[in-house]
């Protein structure tokens, strides 16, 4: 495995390229995904949290706007929590694409927004259980914003909470089922 990240050297934030690949390593590794190359590319022009993630069978690519990895406490500092976080969900959407059923998902550009917070909520879930700090109010607020306020939705919530293997068909059913019971 090779972690590579650019740019080296940062010139509009603080942030420490080989801070980055550290924690992209041990993510990886405790993810298991030592047998892939991963290429972090973060866009330090921009201070929004956008993640895009690529993968093929032999690399996934990582391209982080840097708001993502950005302590929002002191603007233009990298945060380890954001960063772990920003790595860890990067990650574990490509290893659900590669070896964990998703390889029918659409293209993360062409989810819904059900889908996408559906999805979201099964990474962060996962993630709580890497013992990496989640605000599981923001994943539940996010999920209900797009299935809607109720018991029934706050139900599939907490079994995609605690779910550790979907495929993308049973996590895409859940996701519809529910705007049909909140509808």
């Amino acid at each position: 495995m090779a972690i590579t990240v650019t740019p080296e050297t940062f010139s509009f934030v603080s942030f420490d390229s080989a801070y980055i690949a550290r924690i992209a390593t041990l993510v990886a590794e405790q993810l298991g995904l030592t047998d892939i190359d991963i290429e972090i590319a973060v866009d330090e022009t921009s201070p929004l949290t956008r993640i895009d993630v690529e993968v093929t069978d032999s690399l996934i690519s990582i391209r982080p706007l840097s708001g993502a990895l950005e302590d929002t406490r002191r603007p233009r500092q990298q945060s380890e929590l954001a960063t772990t976080l920003a790595m860890a969900r990067s990650m574990l959407r490509a290893r659900d694409r590669l070896r964990g059923g998703f390889e029918n998902a659409p293209l993360d550009t062409e989810l819904s927004l059900p889908q996408a917070a559906a999805w979201d909520t099964y990474i962060l879930g996962r993630i709580t259980r890497m013992d990496i700090e989640v605000k599981k109010q923001a994943a539940l607020y996010n999920f209900r914003n797009r299935h809607g306020f109720n018991d029934a939705s706050d139900h599939v919530f907490e079994k995609i909470w605690n779910a550790d293997s979907f495929t993308w068909d049973e996590l895409s059913a859940l996701s519809a089922n529910t705007l049909t019971l909140s509808a």
